[in-house]
């Protein structure tokens, strides 16, 4: 059990460190973490937005933060798994019944992992949603649908499925994963992150007792930080993503890269081109660094205060945070080859899975609306919707 902030932050360092030598290695085979994932649940580290008063660590949004950057600088698809983990536990925070919560933290406390069953492919967009859960005689729920992108599913203990009711609100059922009708297919054939076995659930029939349904729609009918929580933790992945691409870059080139002969130095390192570069490439990544700390400070801020204009403050600095880390995981993840050399290409060193990562994570949501959305905040004072993506 892990029991404040400073402990969870020890936590999370140990555990990327831990995590980093294998996360190559994972990557080129395709081979799902699930010691990995078994490892960070035994520390606890699941479990640290539990509210104090049910036994949890109850952390802050800046500690959840760093705890995802540092475990995505190690491997960036470990760390995409267990997002939605913590999205859903927020969910039964702001939505579940006193029962509900009493119910499912002390399963989150007791090692249980949330997965996800949310986004659907082949509809109109992406909240065009069509599971449906209907209502039976006996007081429960029938849930039958197709989910796509179902990170974390495939290791999850209770699967979270976002779905429409008869009057077409959403609701969150949380299915066990060994329900009967309930199928998970490991058929994600991203050409990155890899490993986070963000696959296909199927739902036949699904029998969901009353007790596990959630009703979701009453998240946006007021300020809200559902989605300010949840993009708040991509952000951090992509800021985890450019420092894990850097480091690597500078370890290559002190280890690996030949000076070019023009320099006339003996060592890459040394090359005054070469240190401009990294300079220039760092003050990147202290900038999605530094966006990701004051976003996560605007939610916490937020917490203790909730209002709109709170609300509305939070959503807009994750949203700044999130597009520029996003920009900033692709571009040093590209620069690694930049700065490196020809030897940095070779498909046996697979340096190029931080790129491939930042591409495929960085096209969860469109960075071009964060940006739009920024626009309209500060020209014209609109707030941003309620809609879970900002």
């Amino acid at each position: 059990m892990i029991r404040d902030d400073a402990e969870a932050l020890r936590t999370a360092a140990e555990l990327a460190e831990e995590f980093r030598p294998g996360a190559s290695g994972r990557d080129a085979r395709r081979e799902l973490p699930r010691a990995e994932l078994d490892r960070l649940t035994a520390t606890g580290l699941l479990a640290v937005t539990v509210p104090a008063e049910h036994g949890g660590a109850d952390v802050s949004a800046a500690t959840l933060a760093e705890i995802f950057r540092l475990l995505a600088s190690a491997d960036a698809s470990l760390a995409q798994i267990p997002q939605s983990h913590f999205a859903y536990v927020n969910v039964l925070r702001q939505q579940g019944s006193p029962e509900q919560r009493a119910f499912f933290f002390a399963e989150v406390l007791a090692g249980r992992r949330f997965g996800n069953a949310q986004s659907e492919a082949g509809t109109k967009h992406l909240q065009d949603i069509r599971t449906r859960l209907i209502a039976a005689g006996d007081g429960s729920y029938r849930l039958t649908g197709v989910k796509n992108y179902s990170t974390g599913a495939l290791f999850a203990d209770w699967i979270p499925v976002l779905a429409r009711a008869e009057d077409d609100l959403l609701h969150v059922a949380y299915v066990p994963a060994d329900a009967p009708g309930l199928t998970v297919t490991d058929d994600w054939d991203g050409m990155g992150q890899r490993t986070t076995a963000s696959g296909t659930v199927e739902l036949a029939d699904v029998v969901v007792p009353a007790a596990h349904v959630v009703p979701h729609h009453l998240t946006f009918t007021g300020p809200q930080l559902h989605g300010a929580l949840a993009q708040l933790l991509h952000a951090a992945i992509d800021a985890g993503i450019a420092a894990g691409a850097l480091a690597e870059a500078a370890d290559f080139v002190r280890t690996r890269s030949r000076p070019w002969f023009e320099s006339g130095y003996g060592t890459a390192a040394e090359d005054p081109l070469l240190i401009q570069r990294f300079g220039e490439l760092d003050l990147r990544r202290r900038a999605a660094d530094a966006l990701l700390a004051t976003a996560a400070r605007a939610v916490d801020t937020a917490r203790a205060g909730l209002d709109d204009d709170s609300a509305a403050e939070a959503s807009i600095a994750v949203a700044a945070a999130k597009a520029y880390a996003g920009s900033a995981a692709l571009e040093l993840a590209d620069a690694l080859f930049e700065v490196s050399g020809t030897r940095a290409a070779l498909d046996g060193l697979n340096l190029h899975r931080h790129w491939r990562d930042a591409r495929t994570h960085t096209l969860h949501d469109p960075a071009r609306w964060k940006i739009q959305h920024l626009g309209r905040y500060v020209l014209n004072g609109a707030r941003p919707p309620r809609h879970g993506l900002l």
